[in-house]
């Protein structure tokens, strides 16, 4: 079957590209490296209740082997849902000596978008133009306004649930409403911003459903019921997935193939035409090869695989990786940075219930270079947190002897990485997988901004505590002295970055390769700076701008 595009990966940004192209009529092809998963059906719901954390981890001994402890997914790793977790055994990777990277991954349909946090945020304008102002990167090619109505179109569709706060710094959207704060949280917020009026505590943004709209309904998406099992897969549908969501509407057009334990190991391009002409993969399981063809090549495998697969794309008229006459392939990468996370002990509140079911937390907006100055860093952060109820060293003893439960206030500061060419993906010369694709070695680390930031962000975490009224704070200078490894926040961006400029970056401002023009990217790998938001949200928009570009070009006849 002659295919209109090929699409590599079927998580966050490649769930919306299918939507999108299939809903213009073209007929499209999606691969995906692991196996297949039902939604619904093949959820690790078969443990009644909430399960307690301890009660389901990974044993340590496979831990060790396979899934190695990682921060960032802490709050997702089970052993009931191991199997959306790819294994580090099964899939290695390099890293330079001293410099280690926590490379975190699903293999499997959907990808992280049955895993992720949910965290749904637009990024400023001064986002897409930081760049330009303090000559860290590339000037994107885009700016906010190019992404706004894009940003309106994935909102409405996903569902994102949150409050107008009128921040310039965090733009608005469509929001449904926002869930609620607890009495803690908001005794809280008044002290804190009483206290910084530079600051703000809003409630996190969400791509759960508070409320069910009739873009949801259509695809029996139903209303969150705050189970809290969202990292498991959610059956209702109430929390956005390419499963739940984009796969669903791209089938109801009849215009969908998947093609499941499919490892694309190379794009194919033909010189004489400049274009790609399709993808040759590898079957997961019997390791047989197969070629696929198509008009349009979108890659969505993720940042390092996007440019792995580019790297690996080898051929006479671009002998370092496809689209790579840049040499920018590869270089760039990024992630969020975060420090320890600072706590404290709320007083009072005792006779206070705590629902614990809420599916988001608290945010602070980035304020640094913002609404303050004089800062001893480039760009900022934003905090995540919020108020619970747990067990806490510092509170008295109960009858058994063991701590009571308190109030405890939590911040984690999420910080903007600078682009770097030096923070680079390459292939390795000596090793290869289990089906004979190079190993991505990766070379990153963080530099003088981030420590600098971090430090500052514990620091002022713990004043914000402090302001709040509460006791026993995490010391800020030993948790701002401790950096996350690169990759541990899940966020890896930049690695084929969009720019004006063929000569110093692979794509274009709708995502094109400069070089290969019905070659297209809109995962994290295009990505010209990482902000201080999680970046999900804007893939999205990404995505569904550059699937409809796309599909414009194909009816013109421009490619």
């Amino acid at each position: 079957m002659q295919f209109d595009a090929i699409i590599v990966g079927s998580g966050m940004s490649g769930g919306w590209v299918a939507k999108e192209l299939c809903e213009r009529g073209l007929k499209v092809l999606m691969l995906e490296r692991g196996p297949n998963i039902e939604h619904g059906a093949d959820y690790s719901h078969e443990l009644a209740g909430r399960l307690r954390r301890r009660d389901d981890q990974i044993p340590l001994e496979e831990r060790e082997l396979h899934f190695p402890y990682y921060e960032g997914v802490a709050y997702a790793m089970f052993n009931s849902n191991k199997r959306f977790w790819a294994s580090d055994h099964d899939h290695p990777y390099e890293t330079a000596p001293g410099k280690p990277y926590r490379w975190i991954r699903g293999y499997h349909l959907g990808g992280r978008s049955l895993t992720w946090a949910r965290q749904s945020y637009r990024w400023a304008p001064d986002d897409f133009e930081s760049n330009l102002k303090d000559g860290h990167g590339v000037d994107w090619p885009i700016r906010y306004e190019d992404l706004e109505p894009w940003y309106d179109h994935v909102e409405a569709f996903a569902g994102v649930s949150g409050d107008y706060d009128g921040l310039a710094q965090l733009p608005d959207g469509d929001f449904l409403p926002p869930f609620d704060f607890n009495a803690v949280e908001l005794a809280a917020k008044a002290k804190i911003e009483e206290a910084f009026p530079t600051r703000r505590l809003i409630m996190g943004r969400t791509a759960n459903l508070s409320r069910v709209a009739k873009a949801q309904m259509d695809l029996g998406r139903k209303r969150c019921e705050q189970h809290v099992r969202c990292h498991h897969g959610c059956p209702l549908g109430s929390y956005f997935s390419s499963l739940a969501a984009t796969l669903p509407a791209a089938r109801a057009t009849g215009n969908l193939t998947i093609v499941t334990d499919a490892i694309v190991e190379s794009v194919t391009y033909d010189p004489a035409i400049g274009r790609a002409t399709g993808v040759r993969a590898i079957d997961r399981l019997t390791k047989q090869g197969a070629a696929y063809q198509a008009r349009l090549v979108f890659l969505n495998a993720s940042a390092i695989n996007t440019a792995a697969l580019l790297l690996n794309s080898r051929s006479e008229a671009f002998p370092r990786g496809l689209a790579n006459g840049s040499d920018q392939v590869g270089r760039n990468l990024m992630d969020h940075v975060s420090c320890r996370t600072v706590s404290g002990i709320y007083p009072g509140f005792q006779d206070t219930p705590y629902q614990a079911d809420r599916p988001t937390g608290l945010y602070v907006p980035r304020y640094a270079n913002v609404t303050e100055d004089a800062k001893p860093y480039l760009r900022g952060f934003g905090i995540q947190g919020g108020a619970a109820r747990r067990r806490h060293p510092s509170a008295e003893p109960d009858a058994s002897g063991q701590p009571k439960r308190a109030w405890v206030f939590s911040l984690t500061p999420f910080g903007e990485v600078l682009p770097n060419p030096d923070n680079r993906v390459t292939l390795s010369t000596s090793r290869v997988d289990s089906w004979g694709v190079p190993l991505p070695v990766i070379d990153a680390e963080h530099g003088p901004n981030e420590h600098a930031m971090m430090r500052e962000a514990a620091r002022d975490a713990a004043a914000m505590l402090a302001a709040a009224g509460c006791t026993d704070i995490t010391p800020w200078e030993e948790a701002g002295a401790y950096l996350t490894p690169p990759g541990d926040r899940i966020h890896e961006m930049g690695t084929a970055r969009m720019g004006r400029d063929p000569a110093t970056s692979v794509f274009n401002g709708w995502c094109q390769a400069h070089e290969v023009p019905n070659l297209f990217a809109t995962d994290g790998a295009v990505m010209a700076s990482s902000a201080s938001m999680n970046p999900s949200l804007t893939y999205m928009a990404l995505s569904a701008r550059a699937a409809n570009h796309a599909a414009d070009l194909l009816e013109q006849g421009a490619l």
